[in-house]
């Protein structure tokens, strides 16, 4: 399952020709993913990692990433694949200490502190790995080029040998990249334009949460994301996140609700919490975490406009519970309903989720895979659901063993959601 010996259709040595070929004579072409004990993982990429691709993960200082890629040796080589670790930046000593903490020690998993990539290519060639770590990119150099480690040139060229080896050995190869303050990749943007996969360990290193989300990949679905836990044994998979993000829900639940968001398959519980206070300024503030700035406003417009709320004078905060991040706009009437919440001081019933779509007219619009959504909420235990009623239909009716209230209007759904 690990062996990756296979000859690919990558790039061909300098000098060589391949003649075209009409698309309906190209086979095309089996392989199979290399599927490792972390759940998590697979699924955002795809189903497994690729042979021959080139995948390449940033985050914030600290935030796991060795961590991670560390367990992902540990754990192919403990299924009798090769690895070899490239580290730039730590001794072998420190990988050592890491290893010693996450419990990894493997005679197959071969650490080589080293920044030259042509040595590093040399040690691949001589190896033929399983799977190869380079952490990180920005410390690896070409003899040939005179500019720094990290430098615009370096990066390029450093990191196509490396997608050139990948694809001509059928090795994968996974690369470490620094970040922005902006929280970007480091480096020219043909990094991420090079590689198959970028990925992006996400969360606040003061919080035990990390989220990892692809943004590319040639593979598979960009809409897939995993949850982890840090523990100080390393990144433990996070089975059921939806029980996790509600673990902590307040008992008055003034402020706060339950929606369900779609993250590539999964279906995701998530609390929003909102916070309306009057404003002690000329400019009344509105700070969005989790959400766009741009939808909260938006919504704010809508609540003032269609359902009467006297929300200019007052600050409003909206924050997604577990550092998760909402783009899809089923998750607009949870987040109306706890500003509303709060700002009238009415709690909304503790066994309820709310679906939908807030149009400017105030009206709720349809979401997609309801079945899907409403299934997992009656798993975690709640029992009604507010959504638009343009969604209903026989197997909406029944598929989960929960109360179906449907509603046309933001107004509606605010008289049928609090207790």
């Amino acid at each position: 399952m690990l062996e990756t010996r296979v000859a690919g259709n990558g790039p061909l040595p300098n000098g060589t020709r391949q003649a075209p070929r009409p698309l309906a004579d190209i086979a095309a072409g089996s392989f199979h993913r290399i599927r490792v004990a972390i759940g998590e993982l697979d699924r955002v990429l795809g189903g497994g990692i690729v042979p021959g691709s080139l995948v390449l993960i940033g985050g914030d200082p600290g935030i796991g990433k060795s961590t991670l890629l560390l367990q992902l040796s540990g754990l192919v080589a403990q299924e009798g694949g090769t690895v070899l670790y490239v580290s730039g930046e730590e001794s072998a000593h420190q990988i050592k200490m890491r290893a010693d903490r996450l419990g990894i020690n493997s005679e197959r998993l071969l650490i080589l502190p080293e920044t030259n990539l042509n040595a590093i290519l040399q040690t691949i060639a001589d190896v033929f790995p399983s799977l190869v770590i380079v952490d990180s990119i920005q410390t690896t150099y070409l003899d040939e080029l005179e500019s720094a480690a990290g430098s615009v040139s370096q990066l390029r060229e450093c990191a196509a040998k490396l997608m050139f080896t990948a694809k001509s050995t059928q090795i994968p190869v996974f690369l470490v990249g620094h970040v922005t303050k902006e929280g970007a990749i480091a480096g020219p943007r043909v990094l991420e334009h090079i590689v198959d996969t970028v990925l992006y360990l996400e969360g606040e290193q003061l919080q035990s949460y990390r989220i990892l989300r692809a943004v590319k990949n040639r593979f598979g679905s960009t809409n897939e994301i995993g949850v982890f836990e840090m523990h100080g044994d390393g990144l433990i998979e996070v089975g059921n996140p939806s029980a996790l993000f509600l673990s902590e829900r307040s008992e008055s639940h003034l402020g706060s609700t339950v929606t369900v968001a779609l993250e590539g398959t999964r279906p995701l519980l998530v609390e929003i919490q909102a916070l309306t206070t009057t404003t002690s300024f000329g400019l009344p503030r509105r700070t969005a975490n989790g959400i766009e700035y741009s939808r909260l406003l938006m919504l704010t417009a809508v609540l003032t406009k269609r359902v009467g709320l006297a929300l200019s004078n007052q600050d409003i905060y909206v924050n997604v519970v577990g550092g998760l991040k909402i783009a899809e706009p089923a998750v607009d009437l949870g987040v109306a309903l706890a500003i509303a919440s709060s700002f009238k001081d009415v709690p909304v019933s503790p066994d309820l989720v709310v679906l939908g779509e807030i149009g400017l007219s105030g009206e709720l619009r349809r979401v997609a895979q309801i079945e899907k959504r409403l299934a997992e909420a009656a798993n975690l235990g709640f029992r009604k659901c507010v959504l638009p009623r343009n969604v209903l239909n026989s197997r909406v009716r029944t598929c989960a063993n929960i109360e179906i209230i449907p509603a046309e209007s933001v107004a509606q759904a605010f008289a049928l959601s609090f207790r």
